[in-house]
């Protein structure tokens, strides 16, 4: 057994000797991550529930080409590129049937078939455009302490992101609420309503036995996103009012005129992560794919670990 210990700190401690110190954490991610070039994603496709193994980079393409739109800036879609690389690996992380689903519950996956029918006469040209986006951040992950971050991101902000703790169950340092203005001229999903008769919020909300609506105590995030909300008296979650009305973000208020029921939104998606609306914005801007990935997931460290 000593010797087996011995044996493995030689293999470990000569690579660093060979390459120097400053190059020490390069071998440490190899060592600890493996070699990502040949890993592979078992992709759960929704359609038809067959689980595909796709190779990471072709994987990271596929996702790049179905979450982003191809007419964004290249630096978007770099930084796209990363986050979904991470995003990704971190699934990989858990010893599961699959590691991903290809729908926005996790991310949304496309293949080369879907491509051509999304892009008809603009494929070719498309495809390479994307392509560039994932040969060029070949490996690159971000890492918080040396550990894969959750890349989470979503649409388009309400003017800000969100902390990670007032939308999911926990508080994580590099999920933290940052501004992002450029939605509100990029995105055109930025501003959105949604009308409903007074009869279907009432019984939508379980609130049948009442012919009026009383809304009141209503609890915000500092963004101005909606926590929790009173209504007849029952409380009820942001997100739940979100999923139950089909609303774009949990940033709405509620007007009631007459005999409807009217959701005006801002944003859309949970808003934690990196907004791509704003990092369109914020590349068109002349910020490159790095800088927008530090800005959306603040102390966080972009390592390349192929």
């Amino acid at each position: 057994m000593k010797k087996i210990l011995i044996l493995t700190l030689i293999i470990i401690l000569i690579p660093l000797l060979i390459v120097g110190i400053d190059h020490k954490e390069e071998i440490i991610y190899k060592i600890k991550y493996g070699s990502i070039n040949n890993k592979i994603i078992k992709v759960k496709r929704i359609d038809t529930g067959n689980i595909e193994e796709v190779p990471l980079e072709k994987y990271v393409l596929g996702v790049v080409a179905g979450e982003m739109p191809a007419s964004f800036n290249i630096e978007a879609l770099k930084a796209q590129a990363v986050a979904s690389r991470t995003y990704a690996l971190k699934k990989a992380e858990s010893n599961k049937e699959y590691d991903v689903e290809d729908s926005t519950t996790n991310q949304v996956y496309i293949d080369d078939n879907k491509m051509k029918e999304k892009w008809k006469d603009n494929y070719d040209e498309l495809l390479k455009k994307i392509k560039n986006a994932v040969d060029e951040t070949k490996g690159e992950v971000l890492l918080y302490n040396n550990e894969l971050i959750d890349a989470m991101f979503f649409s388009t902000s309400n003017g800000y992101t969100e902390n990670s703790d007032d939308v999911f169950s926990s508080s994580l340092p590099y999920l933290v609420s940052v501004e992002s203005n450029w939605d509100k001229t990029e995105s055109p999903v930025f501003a959105s309503t949604k009308e409903v008769t007074k009869k279907e919020f009432l019984f939508n909300l379980g609130l049948s036995d009442s012919n009026t609506i009383d809304v009141n105590n209503i609890e915000r995030t500092k963004t101005g996103r909606v926590k929790n909300i009173t209504i007849n008296k029952k409380v009820f979650k942001g997100t739940k009012i979100r999923s139950i009305f089909g609303l774009k973000s949990t940033s709405f208020t509620i007007n009631i005129k007459n005999d409807v029921v009217t959701f005006n939104v801002n944003g859309y998606g949970h808003g934690v992560g990196m907004s791509q609306y704003g990092a369109n914005g914020m590349a068109k801007e002349g910020y490159n794919y790095k800088e927008i990935l530090k800005y959306y997931y603040q102390n966080s460290d972009i390592k390349k670990i192929n």
